[in-house]
């Protein structure tokens, strides 16, 4: 005779409720990525599929990341628990407003590579995988945007960075393989530090779900070193995001690929590491981050001033632009460093508007190539006579990368200056009006020798025209920028209430653990 089991109450280890219907935009963007990235895989043989396929998901993924960011601004943070099973036993996908934001500046940026590649990449470089590694690459970049939990986090690191490798040595050539060993020995180190620092944090607090971390590091500041924890978090994370004095490997590699690659490059790599960054100094220890702030804001400074002075050095234009973005990297630092919503938000805002900007004046740079025939100053001149509308197109473009109004670089400059007058950083302000001063002054040299300055007789020929497919994504997010500097309201109250959230997070808290379900 069978004896009957007794029942068993699973509502204290699962989720049993159904998920409701938005919700699934969670996880959708990650998903949607891998598959995409499986079928042009299984159509590798016919790469005529490749660029529409990629563009169109690429359009759905912005579609997705728009209305998650949606249901996110009207609903507050939302929480999805792999397998079902409660937090902190099942990895947590939770995206907040500044998740959310990240996530859908990204998807644009690469819509955009995806459109400019259609010209860029040659049938050689899509039969060895151009857009599987985009997509690969987008799925790294929109789970690390995602995820509510520490390893996760660390795993979608991984992914992305092995369709980084996959991306930088397209093509095989001396100059890629070069940059490609010491990005990815520099990358292996910081990579080996985040594990390093994610298995110390495992140790003092057995477990790695954010919103855990974060209700359990009051009661532990007394007895564990925390402080030492953060230390090593934001040397990982600075190493990942090209910050002084570990930003050499950047210029080193950026320039190698191709340029759309380049452009991807600049505007998702980087932001991923200070996205990371503001995630865990400070929304899961901001007091530890208090403790080293004087120490990021010195590194932020560093980095803006040394990125800005590079930019003078260059001749190459690929070279500069990976020195601005270093120096745009010293900024969003000194955001975290500062704090606050002022400080947070700057940094958020700056994220944001670096990730459109540097990605656009990366594809300019390519389309300045293809007119003069090669990316050395020494050679390039008369473009602004040969294409006009490219050209002021670049001109805007470095009017918001030096922070000048009224385009999208200048109300994050805003933000931050404040910010650190407020807090008594008067020499961080003045740190960071100088940085923009230097990048005027970088870009405006760019623009009159490769623009202005009449084309001399020997001058490299290069095509007569652009492309649409080249010139559009340019149009497009030039005008992006021009709009969120002509119109910042609906973006600035987005950023400042993202930065709200990060400094209070009792709503990411309460989505994570609704009342009454926290261990």
């Amino acid at each position: 005779m069978a004896v009957s089991s007794p029942p068993v109450d699973l509502s204290a280890a699962l989720v049993l409720e159904p998920v409701a219907a938005l919700d699934w935009l969670v996880i959708l963007p990650v998903a949607w990525c891998i598959g995409i990235g499986a079928v042009l895989m299984m159509v590798r043989h016919r790469t005529f599929l490749h660029p529409p396929i990629a563009v169109a998901a690429l359009g759905v993924l912005a579609g997705f990341d728009a209305t998650l960011l949606w249901h996110v601004a009207q609903n507050g943070p939302v929480t999805m628990v792999m397998g079902r099973w409660l937090p902190p036993f099942g990895i947590a996908f939770t995206v907040d407003l500044t998740g959310a934001l990240f996530a859908l500046i990204a998807a644009m940026v690469a819509l955009a590579g995806a459109v400019a590649a259609v010209t860029d990449i040659n049938d050689s470089g899509r039969r060895y995988g151009f857009y599987p590694f985009l997509m690969l690459l987008m799925a790294g970049v929109s789970g690390a945007f995602l995820t509510g939990d520490i390893f996760n986090l660390y795993v979608w690191f991984e992914v992305l960075l092995i369709s980084s490798f996959g991306l930088l040595v397209l093509g095989a050539e001396r100059e890629q393989i070069d940059g490609a060993v010491k990005y990815g020995f520099l990358n292996l180190v910081g990579t080996t530090l985040f594990l390093i620092a994610t298995g110390y944090l495992y140790g003092i607090f057995g477990t790695l779900n954010m919103a855990d971390i974060a209700a359990k590091a009051g009661p532990l500041r007394e007895t564990a070193p925390l402080t030492t924890l953060v230390a090593l978090f934001v040397f990982a994370f600075a190493m990942k995001a090209a910050a002084f004095p570990v930003n050499f490997w950047l210029p080193a590699s950026y320039h190698t690929p191709r340029i759309v690659v380049s452009a991807l490059f600049a505007g998702l790599l980087t932001k991923v590491g200070i996205y990371a960054l503001i995630r865990v100094s400070v929304m899961l220890f901001p007091l530890e981050r208090d403790d080293l702030s004087l120490v990021i804001a010195a590194v932020g400074a560093l980095t803006m001033v040394t990125g800005a002075l590079g930019a003078l050095a260059q001749t190459d234009t690929r070279r500069l632009l990976g020195y601005l973005v270093i120096s745009g990297i010293g900024s969003m630092l000194a955001g975290v460093a500062l704090g606050g919503p002022g400080g947070i938000g700057g940094a958020v805002f700056y994220a944001l508007h670096s990730m459109v900007v540097m990605t656009a004046l990366y594809l300019a740079a390519g389309l300045a190539a293809r007119l003069g025939g090669g990316f050395s100053l020494a050679s390039l001149s008369g473009l602004y006579a040969r294409h006009a509308l490219f050209s002021a197109l670049s001109l805007m473009l470095f009017f918001a990368v030096s922070g000048l109004p009224p385009f999208s670089g200048f109300w994050p400059k805003v933000m931050l200056v404040k910010a650190a007058l407020d807090g008594g950083a008067g020499w961080l302000a003045a740190a960071l009006l100088f940085t923009g001063f230097l990048t005027m002054i970088a870009t405006g040299r760019l623009f009159l020798l490769a623009y202005w300055r009449p084309a001399a007789a020997a001058a490299p020929s290069g095509q007569a025209a652009v492309p649409a497919t080249a010139l559009l994504p340019l149009i497009v997010l030039t005008a992006v920028s021009v709009l969120i500097g002509l119109f910042p309201e609906t973006l600035l109250g987005l950023v400042q209430q993202a930065a709200l959230t990060l400094d209070e997070p009792s709503a990411y808290l309460h989505s994570v653990f609704p009342a009454g379900s926290a261990p």
